[in-house]
C-alpha cells in the first residue's frame, strides 16, 4: 500500500522522560464558554457565585457543544467577552481561587450499563479532541442508523515536534487508555481497535503491546515517524488503506479516530465523576529554561506555566500548541484550554521569519502534500482572489498541517495562505 506523502521534522521530544509535576493553584483561571468546535456552552452561574472543583459552570447549548466545569475552587470574578487567540470574541468566566481546590459535592461515577448511558456519561465529561481538533467526543461517537465500525484508531502517534503530553499519557495513564479502549470495544462494537503509535515512543508501545496480546479485537500498530501521522485521514490509510472521499465523514468508511488523552479523560470519568478539569501541558522552546510536562487547571494563564518553567529574556514568540500547526499568542495573560497540548516560547534566533523569494517551481509542496493539493498554484489564485478557482484546487481539503511550508525552499508562506483560503471560500 502506498503510504500518504509526509515530511520528516526534528522530533525535539525533549520531555519525553519527563514525568508530569503539579502546577501550584494559579490566581485565577479564565475559562471561554466555548473551548470545542460547534456552539458555546452557556453559563449557569454569576458574578459572585462561589464554586467548586469540578462543578458544572457551562452546560452544553446544542448537540455539537461541550459543557465547562470549574477548574479551581473560588468566587466567579467576572463574566465578560474577551478577545480570544484569533481575535474573535466569545464569552470568558474568570475564577478568582480561594487556593484550597475544594472539590464539588456529588461527582460521584455515573451509571454506565449500555451505549446511552456510556454516550451521556462522555458527553458529561466535558471531553473534547484534546489532541488539537477539540470537537466534542459524545457526537463523534454517536453513529447514524446503519453505520458500522471496522476500525476505532486510537491516535497516539503525536508527531509534532516538541510536544510529549500524549506520550506521557500513554506511559503515565496506561490503565486509563486501555480502559477507555475497553468500553469503545464494549458499547460501540467496532471490529477492530488499533492503538496506534509512532516508533520514536517505544515505552509506551511496550505497554500496550503487553496488554493487548491475546486479546481479539485489539492490536498496536507501530508506525512510521512521520509528519502528519496523526492527522486523522492520513491516519485512517496509513493503518487501513480506506480513504476517505470529499466531503465523507470517517464513519462512511467505516472508521473513527480519537486521541489517546481523551480515552483516558472519559475512561476515568466513569470510574472516578471528576470530570475535564486539568490537563498536562508540554512546556518547551529554546526560551524555556526547564523544559517539563505540566498538569495545569483548565484555564491557567499561560504566563503562570512560564514563570513556573523558567523563561529567559531573549523570549521573541510564544505559540500555544506545537510549531507545525500551532498558533502565536498576542500576551502571556491568554488561558490554556482543553485543546492546549503545549506552549512553546522560542528565543529571537528560532523565531525569525526567513524572507520569502519568488516561487521558483520545483514541486516540493505538491510531492509533499499529504492530501495531494498544489500549494503553489492555490497561493496565485488566493492573491487574485479568485474563489472559483480556490474550489476547483480543493483548497477545503487542506488538513492545515504546513508541509507545503516547510519543505518549500523560496520560503513561501504557503501554510498561511492556506488557511486564509478557507476563510475566504468561508466568508463569500
Amino acid at each position: 500500500m502506498k503510504k500518504i506523502a509526509g515530511v520528516h521534522v526534528p522530533h525535539y521530544k525533549h520531555t519525553a522522560g519527563c514525568v508530569p509535576v503539579e502546577l501550584p493553584v494559579p490566581a485565577e483561571v479564565r475559562l471561554p464558554m466555548s473551548m470545542h468546535a460547534g456552539t458555546p456552552a452557556t453559563p449557569i452561574v454569576k458574578v459572585g457565585d462561589e464554586v467548586k472543583v469540578g462543578q458544572l459552570i457551562g452546560e452544553a447549548a446544542g448537540r455539537v457543544c461541550s459543557p465547562v466545569h470549574a477548574s479551581v475552587s473560588g468566587k466567579v470574578k467576572s463574566i465578560e467577552t474577551l478577545d480570544g487567540l484569533t481575535g474573535e470574541s466569545g464569552l470568558t468566566l474568570t475564577i478568582a481561587s480561594d487556593g484550597t481546590q475544594t472539590v464539588c459535592e456529588g461527582l460521584d461515577p455515573p451509571k454506565v450499563t449500555n451505549l446511552t448511558e456510556f454516550l451521556d456519561a462522555v458527553q458529561n465529561s466535558g471531553v473534547v479532541g484534546l489532541g488539537g481538533a477539540g470537537y466534542p467526543t459524545a457526537p463523534k461517537l454517536t453513529l447514524k442508523e446503519g453505520i458500522k465500525l471496522d476500525y476505532i484508531l486510537i491516535n497516539g502517534a503525536e508527531c509534532e515536534p516538541y510536544i510529549t503530553s500524549d506520550t506521557r499519557a500513554m506511559v503515565d495513564r496506561t490503565e486509563d487508555v486501555w480502559a477507555g479502549a475497553l468500553l469503545l470495544k464494549e458499547y460501540l462494537q467496532p471490529k477492530n481497535i488499533v492503538i496506534c503509535i509512532e516508533d520514536n515512543k517505544p515505552e509506551a508501545i511496550a505497554k500496550f503491546q503487553a496488554l493487548a496480546t491475546g486479546v481479539e479485537g485489539m492490536e498496536v500498530r507501530v508506525l512510521p515517524s512521520l509528519y502528519p501521522q496523526g492527522e486523522r485521514k492520513v491516519l485512517v490509510y496509513n493503518v487501513t488503506g480506506r480513504i476517505v472521499p470529499e466531503g465523507a465523514r470517517l464513519t462512511d468508511v467505516g472508521c473513527i479516530v480519537i486521541n489517546c488523552t481523551t480515552v483516558a479523560v472519559f475512561a476515568t470519568y466513569i470510574r472516578t465523576g471528576m470530570p475535564l478539569v486539568k490537563r498536562c501541558v508540554t512546556v518547551d522552546g529554546s526560551a524555556v529554561m526547564v523544559p517539563q510536562n505540566v498538569l495545569a487547571p483548565i484555564g491557567t494563564p499561560i504566563r503562570d506555566l512560564f514563570e513556573f518553567c523558567g523563561l529567559r529574556e531573549d523570549v521573541k514568540k510564544v505559540i500555544r500548541g506545537g510549531p507545525m500547526m500551532g498558533s502565536a499568542v498576542p500576551n502571556l495573560d491568554v488561558p490554556m484550554v482543553k485543546i492546549t497540548n503545549a506552549v512553546l516560547a522560542l528565543s529571537a534566533k528560532d523565531a525569525a521569519l526567513p524572507e520569502p523569494t519568488a516561487c521558483i517551481k520545483c514541486g516540493r509542496c505538491i510531492s509533499q502534500c499529504p492530501m495531494a493539493l498544489m500549494p503553489s498554484f492555490i497561493e496565485g489564485v488566493f492573491e487574485l482572489k479568485k474563489t472559483e478557482w480556490l474550489r476547483k484546487y480543493k483548497v477545503d481539503l487542506c488538513a492545515e498541517c504546513g508541509c507545503c511550508a516547510y519543505v518549500c525552499p523560496s520560503k513561501r508562506p504557503l501554510a498561511q495562505v492556506m488557511t486564509l483560503s478557507k476563510k475566504l471560500l468561508r466568508g463569500e
